[in-house]
């Protein structure tokens, strides 16, 4: 079998967590990478545990291995019924026990680190382009001080800028998979689509 020249993109959800004993976000990367309908692009899936060592380990591993053209990093939101574009990933302040009843060291992503990191794609730019194409999300510069945060800082410091979070609504008809699913197709082409006008294809990760 002949290696595939399609760029990598990598899509990651989160395991079960409190009352999530199905989490919303793994089953929707599941959902989008069995739909098929992003052909044009090769599909890996992660699920990643609800614990800041793991999920520390899961994004350096990722980086490193698969160097995908873009990360898409998806979590619940349990009180939404819409999709949440997030923009920015914040170091310090993370202070809420993960499943193993642990907190990073010294509350903090990486030390010495940027106290936060904006994706390289504008989530303002892609929240315009879905509104035109009959998709309403929501825009947010604030990813909540937990494991999705974390996760997203972390993703943002080691992948050069080129991950994005999603958080999917936990409530309402979006919540369902057959209408979550094609709405995250949407969303994650037209961030493929913004990337590719905001870094030359040239520069993507060899």
């Amino acid at each position: 079998m002949q290696p595939t020249s399609k760029p990598c993109v990598l899509l990651t959800g989160f395991g079960p967590f409190r009352q999530h004993l199905v989490n919303p976000s793994w089953e929707a990367v599941k959902g989008v990478k069995a739909s098929g309908l992003l052909a044009d692009v090769q599909i890996h899936i992660m699920e990643v545990p609800v614990s800041y060592r793991k999920a520390r380990e899961v994004i350096l591993g990722m980086w490193r291995s698969l160097k995908p053209k873009l990360a898409v990093h998806f979590g619940v939101a349990p009180r939404s019924d819409i999709i949440i574009l997030e923009q920015t990933g914040k170091n310090t302040k993370y202070t809420d026990r993960d499943i193993e009843g642990l907190c990073p060291s010294k509350g903090c992503c990486v030390e010495g680190g940027p106290q936060q990191i904006d994706s390289i794609i504008d989530m303002k730019a892609a929240r315009r382009l879905l509104k035109l194409l009959g998709l309403d999300v929501l825009y947010s510069r604030d990813a909540g001080r937990f494991l999705c945060d974390f996760l997203y800082y972390s993703s943002l410091y080691y992948g050069s800028q080129r991950a994005v979070f999603i958080h999917v609504p936990g409530s309402g008809s979006l919540s369902k998979m057959e209408t979550l699913v094609p709405a995250l197709t949407l969303i994650i082409e037209t961030l493929i689509d913004l990337l590719d006008e905001t870094v030359p294809r040239s520069a993507d990760p060899q």
